[in-house]
């Protein structure tokens, strides 16, 4: 298996991961904030923004969000991705709807898995952030959003299985 074929295995899982989670989960259950943490609803909202600015961040087009903003109606500026969300900011991420957050991340998953069908080796190992010692590669930046989705699924999970 290369690198390629891992990403593209690991970024599917993500997404099965996060449908399972968000289907069949109430309104109630998605916006509920176990000890004043952040909800389900914020945790998933959160991994799919972060994703899919990483992913633009390294392509260069335009972020799946440009076309999601308005339905989720959210009171933030137009590339706010949840980092250094204040008590309040989390709170306002209320989602009612869990198609909205499945919807979403399916757009940004197939963003993914698209960039990932046409990147090849040279392709990871460009170097897409020079503000690193080292610089960041395409690769590296995708192993970091891996590591983020699957830290905020693991949180989503236990939000959701708290009575």
């Amino acid at each position: 298996m290369d690198a390629k074929e891992l990403l593209i295995d690991e970024f599917t899982r993500i997404h099965e991961l996060y449908d399972g989670l968000v289907s069949d989960t109430d309104a109630e259950t998605l916006n509920r904030r176990p000890g004043g943490g952040n909800s389900m609803s914020w945790l998933l909202w959160h991994l799919a923004r972060v994703q899919d600015d990483h992913l633009a961040g390294i392509t260069g087009e335009d972020q799946v969000w440009d076309e999601w903003r308005d339905r989720f109606d959210l009171p933030f500026g137009p590339y706010e991705h949840g980092y250094g969300h204040t008590s309040e900011q989390v709170d306002a991420v209320r989602i009612d709807d869990p198609s909205l957050l499945s919807g979403y991340h399916q757009q940004v998953h197939q963003a993914t898995l698209a960039y990932l069908d046409r990147a090849d080796a040279d392709e990871l190992d460009r170097i897409v952030d020079r503000r690193w010692d080292p610089p960041v590669t395409a690769g590296v930046r995708l192993v970091s959003v891996i590591g983020d989705c699957v830290q905020h699924l693991g949180q989503a999970a236990y939000a959701r299985g708290l009575d």
